[in-house]
């Protein structure tokens, strides 16, 4: 074999391939497929993937780096206006408290917006803002047997070895 000659399907020296596309403030893989990159940025999941490369007429089985400047900068438009793409209840930020519009947020806006909406359900004392300051579950799960947080429950072996020895 030759050394001109790629292995096992590597990049070939003059292929034009970016490693990484920066979405936001998100770096994304340039090496897996449009679906699987976008499926790295938090908010996106498979199926907003899929429908993000279905708007933007891109084809998600495709290298994200290997796509022309022109397909990555529509998928970048399609995932800042997504909600423009996508039905009304598909989005993650229905109807929101302060300002009662629908939006879908990612990156590192979600988890600040996620920080305020658990710190307002804190300062006006809601069943669930108790739940968080308290550190418990939240949304219902049991709590008898599981979730404890405090040392290890139940007898002792060794320490009633040591008591009956001493005596």
């Amino acid at each position: 074999m030759s050394a001109e000659e790629p292995q096992d399907g590597s990049p070939e020296e003059g292929e034009d391939l970016r490693y990484f596309i920066r979405i936001g403030q998100t770096d994304l893989d340039g090496t897996k497929t449009v679906e699987r990159s976008l499926t790295d940025m938090k908010g996106i999941g498979k199926r907003t993937a899929r429908i993000i490369a279905d708007a933007a007429e891109v084809d998600r089985t495709a290298l994200f780096g290997k796509l022309p400047e022109d397909e990555i900068d529509s998928v970048v438009d399609v995932v800042e206006n997504f909600e423009d793409h996508s039905p009304e209840w598909m989005v993650n930020r229905q109807k929101d408290f302060f300002s009662g519009e629908t939006a879908h947020i990612t990156g590192s806006d979600l988890e600040e917006k996620r920080r305020h909406d658990i710190n307002r359900m804190k300062m006006i004392s809601s069943y669930k803002g108790v739940r968080h300051q308290r550190g418990q579950k939240v949304r219902g799960q049991r709590t008898k047997s599981t979730g404890r947080t405090e040392g290890t429950i139940g007898v002792n072996v060794e320490e009633i070895k040591e008591a009956q020895a001493e005596e």
